[in-house]
């Protein structure tokens, strides 16, 4: 990684490439100093340690620092707009995420995976049925109801291998369930040990998913000033609608975001 020291005027200290490892001995040498890095993978981690040292630690989204970026792309010049982005009065810092923070959102981004895995799989043996003129009506619960019965009926007409089949991935759909359920009481038992995460559960259409996922991604909420701003991070923000008699109205957003999928 791309390491870049500079001075309270800004002059270039130190320019120079460095290990991770390297970056965490240089900043223990240091005396507290601020510390600015782009909000990427290894990030928080990195920014605990460096939080432990004295130091004060800035993240910001790479999106906020691609503005300061001058001319080709690289390293080196990456370092230097994240210095210059950190020095910007109107910057918007990332909180720095805990252990138990990160540990929930993997739980959810693996739980994520396995949903996936399973809406695939869903879609797949859907169409192995239609290529063979079985239809089934939406919804997962419904193909599954229809699935026990059809499956014992002798007048389907389906070959042997066909079957084998079907129950193969059946099997692997209660798997998929099984694990996915595990997951569901991890998230009910830390909801109920969370204070913060039950007190979202109780909010209606919030539910235990969402109250422990905005819980891993927003922490305490102290980065954000207002409750508009977290809603307006959740992307629930007002629309522009048609104008109406000469005027422009303004009409509530219809859905929210994905909060796993925006922290």
């Amino acid at each position: 990684m791309q390491c870049r020291r500079s001075g309270r005027d800004r002059t270039v200290i130190l320019r120079r490439r460095m290990h991770r490892d390297s970056v965490v001995k240089l900043a223990a040498e240091l005396s507290a100093c601020v510390v600015a890095m782009e909000a990427c993978c290894g990030a928080h981690h990195l920014g605990r340690v460096l939080d432990g040292q004295g130091h004060t630690v800035r993240l910001m989204s790479p999106e906020y620092v691609r503005p300061y970026v001058k001319a080709q792309k690289n390293d080196e010049r990456d370092a230097e707009a994240i210095a210059e982005a950190a020095t910007r009065p109107t910057m918007r810092f990332v909180e720095l995420k805990s252990e138990e923070q990160l540990d929930l959102q993997t739980l959810h981004r693996a739980r994520d995976r396995l949903v996936g895995a399973r809406t695939a799989l869903i879609n797949q043996l859907r169409g192995v049925l239609l290529e063979r003129g079985i239809a089934f009506p939406r919804g997962r619960r419904k193909l599954e109801l229809r699935l026990e019965t059809m499956t014992a009926e002798e007048a389907v007409s389906l070959s042997s291998g066909t079957r084998l089949l079907i129950d193969d991935m059946r099997a692997e759909w209660r798997e998929l369930d099984r694990r996915i359920a595990a997951f569901d009481d991890e998230f009910a038992a830390r909801a109920r040990s969370d204070e913060a995460a039950r007190l979202l559960a109780t909010i209606p259409g919030i539910g235990i998913l969402n109250a422990t996922a905005l819980t891993a991604a927003i922490g305490s909420g102290h980065a954000f000033g207002r409750a508009r701003d977290v809603a307006a991070w959740l992307g629930l923000v007002p629309n522009r609608s048609r104008p109406a008699a000469g005027r422009g109205c303004w009409a509530s957003a219809s859905a929210a975001t994905s909060i796993c999928a925006s922290c």
